[in-house]
């Protein structure tokens, strides 16, 4: 598209200005070409872009928008507004904004930031905005600088740049969900070697890591932590959707799977190595985890 060069600021919420990149995929697209089809239509951009240094940037939507919007500023300054809340945004910082609701937001004019930004809807977006970690980023948070984030979205732009054939889009959409979680579980992608963490989940999840041949106790995981057992349980059940002693069982069974698949270690001597005692009673709990008897899923043949 020509850009038009007599403009300057935001117009009909599209922002003008030098060294603007912006794609677009045409409304009628994605109504015939990505909503009809089952693997497209189920997590799909709609657009996404990089504003640099975008002074007079501004838009407002009363009713929101039917997709969702991430925002990534690297430099300068801006700020959001969903529904009542306004937020202030600087470099190394991003937010989502959600479907279908009220929002605004704009660069700073003293130091208008510069930011990368995607637009991105599906049939799956009720379910991935239903999430904690998501919700969790509809304020501004810290990111690392990370290059992969600037190669994937690249690697998207660059592939739509080429036109929206069907293997495009495809190749372009499915980029997406690992874009997105270089933001919302952008810890995950840094190697976590260290207990300097300030999430007690994530701090107590390498403390089972590192005692995986170890009883321990649900005393002995908070004990680092200014919580009550029972609060501590509630918090870390929140974030994994297990207790703690029962995420402890799964990541014992797991590595008792990788024991049996690459050893030729004895059942008793697996269930040793985990804890246990009793093979019969680790034999239970393996049955349970897993869906069948170490027995049976050694026997099992894998590919």
């Amino acid at each position: 598209m020509q850009e038009q060069t007599n403009k300057r600021g935001s117009h009909k919420n599209i922002w003008y200005g030098q060294g603007r990149q912006r794609i677009e995929i045409p409304k009628p697209l994605v109504k015939s070409h990505i909503q009809s089809n089952v693997w497209l239509k189920q997590l799909y951009l709609c657009s996404l872009g990089y504003y640099p240094q975008a002074e007079g940037h501004y838009t407002y939507r009363k009713k929101g928008l039917p997709e969702n919007f991430l925002f990534y500023c690297v430099d300068g300054n801006g700020f959001y507004k969903i529904e009542d809340k306004q937020y202030e945004v600087g470099p190394n910082e991003f937010f989502i904004l959600p479907q279908n609701v009220e929002h605004s937001y704009g660069s700073m004019e003293k130091n208008p930031w510069s930011i990368y930004w995607l637009h991105f809807g599906g049939e799956l977006l009720p379910h991935f905005n239903s999430l904690r970690t998501v919700q969790e980023h509809y304020k501004p948070a810290y990111i690392k600088s990370n290059e992969e984030i600037f190669t994937q979205f690249n690697k998207m732009y660059k592939t739509l740049e080429l036109g929206y054939s069907t293997d495009n889009l495809l190749f372009a959409n499915m980029c997406l969900p690992h874009f997105l979680t270089l933001f919302v579980y952008a810890a995950k992608h840094s190697i976590a070697n260290t207990k300097e963490k300030n999430d007690c989940v994530d701090n107590a999840i390498l403390f089972m890591r590192e005692h995986i041949h170890e009883n321990i106790s649900l005393p002995d995981l908070s004990a680092s932590y200014d919580y009550s057992t029972s609060r501590f349980s509630d918090i870390f059940k929140q974030k994994t959707g297990y207790s703690p002693i029962d995420y402890f069982i799964q990541m014992k069974m797991q590595k008792a799977c990788q024991q049996l698949d690459l050893t030729d270690l004895c059942i008793k001597e697996v269930a040793s190595q985990m804890g246990f005692d009793d093979p019969y009673y680790f034999s239970r709990r393996f049955s349970k985890v897993i869906g069948m008897p170490p027995t049976k899923y050694r026997s099992v043949k894998k590919d």
